[in-house]
């Protein structure tokens, strides 16, 4: 992706045209905005458009690039770029109007439904009764569908009881005044093809096989649909709801199909549209349990993903790359333990060539840490948030024109230095004069308080009380010289502009815990993250906080932080897992028939049905297995394979060989596999047709 070459002129001149001028409807941004010194907010992308208009003579286009590069770009250049709100929007449905609070909408546009994505939608009646979607086994949560076939579920009575005649002139969709009005309601696919060839439509089945079927395309799309059926059948003050917002930009370039197809299972009365999301919310600590292939790995990215995105989304992959910073995903094995998942001591080549070992964090308490930073500095001021930025900057501004292992220091007391390198944490430097220790790590974060606290050091003494020590450490002299060379370049930086956090949540994922050695990977943190102790009353000592560069410093796990767990309950360990534990954790059961709506991503609703006809055959006949129970049976995401396979090859290759493995030992293992096989519906090859299929393989 290109962005063309500007100066921050160019950019200013640009917001001074846009003043002028206003924004185009198509170019509104959806993710971020410039946010001017006046407060003013512009689309980025389109800033940066103007800017190569004014500057090159460009045409006033977008098309080159996204809004990640330019909102990297304005930033580089100093504009204050701020990640948008999205808002959700409320659209109201009676008989005698058609209203939304986003003021864009109207009836006379419909196809701006093509930008938006429902969040929810219910009807009211006019005592305040709310009635929400009854869905159907594998019926997608919260599509474009679910408004009309909630007005069908509402009305089907009415509806059955219409004359073919009314129902095929009944009213659906007219995009706008100069566009036909699109009606028809009918009995089959089939019959509603015959007078519109597409595959835009929705259908809502009932008493036993009956069906309704009527154009149906976007968000808008069945809104008048809806809008006569108040007026057909309703009564006065009855009204639907939808809840929707904008489509974010990975949303924009995927079909319709396709995002329909990962709604999730609902709004619920809070602001998550998934029923386990409040319940995590609630616990902090959840552990999905249940038979093999009920998707629980998956709901549990679901459930982040809706929390992390309040609401908004239910696809991880559509989360921007900072809100990923939010959730981490691990698996447990049998060799996991302290060091992979807390802390520990890893090898690591010095500069000299020899091998030697350094204490690194581990997965979880890297996450906590991002946590605990968010947690705590949404608990600041603006001014401190504004001064810890400034510092921030100065200290970049400093580094970044030191030339690594060229330019020298000197200490108070002439010891000279050079800096060789900058991490995260610390501050490597190389004491050529130093016969006994010639390289030190530094801290960062000294340096940093240091020049955050606005106190003067004079000497080595003030920094020793600053921190609380009775005696010096070598570093500090070190410290010294480095605090006074940025504070001697500090007056180059002007005070940064900032605001104050936000307090977000964090979401941490332990794939198949049980598999783990629990006692062995948390140590002393089965305390810590006790959902009674989190914050400052939970902190402990990590096994080597005498390693650390404070070793009185103390490890808890905040309050945004919430933990996920997902295990099979057929597992041999799950029999062994620590009791410790599970008084920590809250734990869900999923069962294998739970959570069909997957089965809508094979985007096919005959091999959908077959697949749940089949799957539930055969859960029931493993169900009727004296020595076996629903915690063997199988879940639906083993019939997502189907995207790629058959179901006999569903059978052969995944099927039978996990079955066998549930019956083996028991006595007539041939009786029961067979059974198995009548209930799944499989049909074993002839001879010689296996031996033909073998040849053709061959």
């Amino acid at each position: 992706m290109a962005i063309p070459k500007l100066k921050k002129q160019d950019v200013i001149d640009a917001l001074k045209f846009i003043d002028e001028n206003g924004v185009p409807e198509h170019n509104t941004s959806v993710k971020y905005v410039l946010v001017s010194e006046n407060g003013k907010k512009y689309p980025p992308k389109y800033v940066v458009a103007v800017a190569d208009h004014l500057a090159n003579g460009a045409d006033i286009s977008t098309e080159s690039f996204n809004s990640v590069d330019a909102k990297d770009y304005l930033e580089n250049m100093g504009f204050v770029i701020e990640e948008k709100q999205q808002e959700k929007y409320m659209l109201i449905i009676t008989a005698e109007s058609v209203s939304s609070t986003d003021e864009r909408f109207t009836m006379d546009n419909l196809s701006l439904g093509d930008n938006y994505k429902p969040l929810d939608a219910y009807f009211q009646k006019a005592n305040g009764e709310i009635i929400r979607r009854a869905y159907s086994k594998g019926e997608k949560r919260n599509s474009n569908l679910t408004l009309p076939r909630l007005a069908c579920q509402i009305f089907e009575k009415q509806i059955a009881a219409l004359s073919v005649e009314e129902k095929e002139s009944f009213p659906v969709c007219r995009y706008n005044p100069n566009r036909e009005m699109i009606c028809g309601i009918y009995t089959s696919v089939e019959e509603f093809k015959k007078h519109r060839n597409t595959f835009e439509h929705m259908d809502y089945s009932y008493d036993n096989g009956r069906m309704f079927v009527i154009y149906s395309w976007n968000t808008f799309s069945t809104l008048i649909f809806v809008q006569e059926c108040l007026k057909h059948f309703g009564e006065r003050g009855d009204q639907f709801v939808l809840i929707y917002r904008e489509k974010d930009e990975k949303e924009t370039v995927v079909s319709e199909r396709e995002i329909a197809s990962r709604d999730d299972r609902g709004q619920q009365p809070a602001e998550y549209r998934n029923p386990y999301s409040s319940m995590l919310i609630e616990s902090k600590n959840l552990i999905f349990r249940g038979a093999p292939g009920t998707g629980k790995s998956y709901l549990a990215k679901e459930i982040a993903t809706d929390i992390i995105s309040n609401g908004y989304e239910d696809n991880y992959t559509c989360l921007t790359d900072e809100q990923k910073k939010q959730v981490e995903f691990v698996q447990f094995h049998p060799s996991y333990d302290y060091s992979d998942f807390v802390e520990g001591l890893r090898p690591k080549i010095n500069d000299d060539g020899t091998m030697g070992f350094e204490l690194q964090d581990g997965i979880f308490k890297k996450f906590v840490a991002r946590a605990r930073k968010n947690y705590e500095d949404s608990q600041k001021s603006r001014e401190t948030v504004e001064k810890e930025v400034t510092v921030q900057e100065s200290m970049t501004e400093f580094f970044s024109g030191v030339e690594f292992g060229v330019d020298t220091f000197k200490t108070i007391n002439g010891n000279e230095f050079t800096i060789t390198g900058v991490d995260d944490g610390h501050i490597h430097i190389s004491i050529p004069g130093n016969a006994s220790v010639n390289r030190l790590a530094l801290s960062l974060d000294e340096v940093r308080k240091m020049l955050e606290s606005g106190q003067k050091f004079e000497k080595i003494k003030d920094i020793t009380s600053f921190f609380g020590k009775t005696f010096a450490t070598q570093g500090y002299s070190y410290d010294f010289a480095i605090y006074k060379a940025i504070k001697a370049k500090k007056g180059t930086v002007s005070k940064a502009k900032a605001k104050q956090e936000e307090l977000k949540k964090y979401i941490f994922i332990i794939d198949e815990i049980n598999r783990g050695e629990i006692s062995k990977i948390f140590g002393e943190l089965f305390f810590a993250i006790d959902p009674g102790y989190r914050g400052k009353t939970g902190e402990i000592s990590t096994q080597y906080s005498n390693l650390h560069s404070d070793p009185g410093e103390k490890f808890y796990i905040p309050e945004n932080v919430y933990i996920i767990g997902t295990m099979n309950d057929i597992d041999r360990s799950v029999d062994s897992f620590d009791f410790a534990m599970r008084r920590r954790f809250r734990f869900v059961e999923l069962r294998a028939d739970e959570r069909l709506e997957m089965l809508a991503s094979l985007e096919n609703e005959e091999l959908e049905a077959e697949a749940i006809r089949r799957m539930a055959a055969l859960n029931k006949a493993i169900a009727e297995v004296e020595d076996l129970n629903e915690n063997y049976q199988i879940g639906a995401s083993y019939f997502l394979k189907l995207k790629t396979l058959d179901f006999d090859q569903l059978w052969t290759d995944y099927l039978q060989p996990l079955l066998q493995e549930y019956i083996q030992g028991m006595y007539d293992e041939e009786g029961i596999m067979n059974r198995f096989v009548r209930a799944y519906g499989y049909q074993k090859p002839a001879r010689g047709d296996a031996n033909e299929a073998a040849q053709d393989q061959g």
